[in-house]
């Protein structure tokens, strides 16, 4: 049963990471993010947040070790971490944050409890 719960949450991962890599002007807008007269802001998001989580995703259900499984939730806890530090420090629309947060910190669980 973990084996397929950690299936599906890598799926996820690949998911939202396919937003960012495949279409980061309407990820960068889901994010209240500005454009800029740069695109390095698109080169960002394809990065960051899409090539990183989907290739962690992958990489984890071809490897199917729980280790490539629990590194997935420590790279959603740094980014749940960065959401609290963005609440205190930056005030961002508390809404956002607690959705993305929150599933950011689901995972980040799900990962990292069944795996460790």
């Amino acid at each position: 049963m973990i084996d397929f719960l950690n299936i599906i949450a890598a799926l996820l991962t690949i998911g939202f990471g396919l937003f960012g890599f495949i279409a980061p002007r309407f990820t960068a807008e889901a994010l209240d993010l500005a454009p800029t007269k740069s695109t390095m802001g698109l080169s960002e998001m394809r990065a960051s947040v899409g090539g990183l989580f989907v290739v962690a995703g992958l990489a984890s259900i071809i490897l199917g070790a729980p280790l490539a499984y629990a590194m997935i939730g420590f790279a959603f806890a740094g980014a749940a971490l960065g959401r609290v530090l963005s609440l205190i420090f930056d005030k961002p629309p508390v809404r956002k944050v607690l959705i993305f947060g929150g599933i950011e910190a689901a995972l980040s669980a799900w990962f990292l409890l069944a795996n460790l």
